[in-house]
């Protein structure tokens, strides 16, 4: 039986079918819900509160998840190709080696997050926190980091072709091995980098505007 009460914390197993009637019958609440390999593309779920819920290679492509609450959910190997998360608050989700191709992560709260191996290319992070949150050997070419917080986060091996960092702030963040092939630093806080990678960011073609280093 599903219990829509919403200070209780949800444990059923239901179908992805069960989860958007209930969603459209007014319930946001889907706290621990156990979905792995679902398909819920193109669907709207705003608002909704998916919070530890197990999520792992699920199908979440072109759908509407805005202001949703996936904190501390496991979405391994999850397909979000062009979803919308835009003041999402997903700290602490397990993301890794997740398809997040043009996936909308303006504004959103993606603290401690975990997308190690994730493909971000075209990704739009801009104004996102990412502080402590693990990128180490994603994808992020062309991504638009505008104003994102990265501080302490960990880009070590992340590949940062053609990305946008203006006005970023990288405090403490952890670029060793980092391709940063033609990134727009311009305005950026930038961390303590080894002298390779600050020649890299000086060989930039053409003026990339102020930045300094922390």
């Amino acid at each position: 039986m599903l219990h829509l009460n919403p200070h209780q914390q949800r444990i059923d197993v239901i179908s992805a079918a069960q989860l958007i009637k209930l969603y459209n019958l007014g319930n946001r609440y889907f706290s621990k819900v156990n979905l792995p390999q679902a398909n819920l593309s193109e669907t709207d779920l705003s608002e909704a509160k998916l919070w530890r819920a197990n999520l792992t290679e699920i199908n979440f492509s072109c759908a509407i998840l805005r202001q949703a609450n996936l904190t501390e959910s496991n979405l391994t190997g999850g397909n979000l190709w062009r979803t919308d998360l835009q003041q999402g608050c997903l700290i602490k989700v397990q993301l890794s080696q997740g398809v997040l191709v043009r996936t909308n992560f303006a504004q959103a709260s993606l603290c401690e997050c975990v997308l190690r191996n994730a493909d971000l290319r075209l990704a739009n992070l801009e104004q996102a926190d990412l502080r402590d949150a693990d990128l180490s050997g994603a994808n992020l070419s062309y991504a638009n980091l505008r104003l994102a917080n990265l501080t302490g986060a960990n880009l070590s091996n992340a590949i940062l072709t053609g990305a946008s960092l203006s006005q970023a702030n990288l405090s403490n963040t952890n670029l060793e091995g980092a391709i940063l092939e033609r990134v727009d630093f311009s305005q950026a806080v930038l961390p303590n980098l080894d002298v390779s990678q600050k020649i890299q960011i000086n060989a930039q073609a053409n003026k990339l505007g102020d930045y300094q280093f922390s």
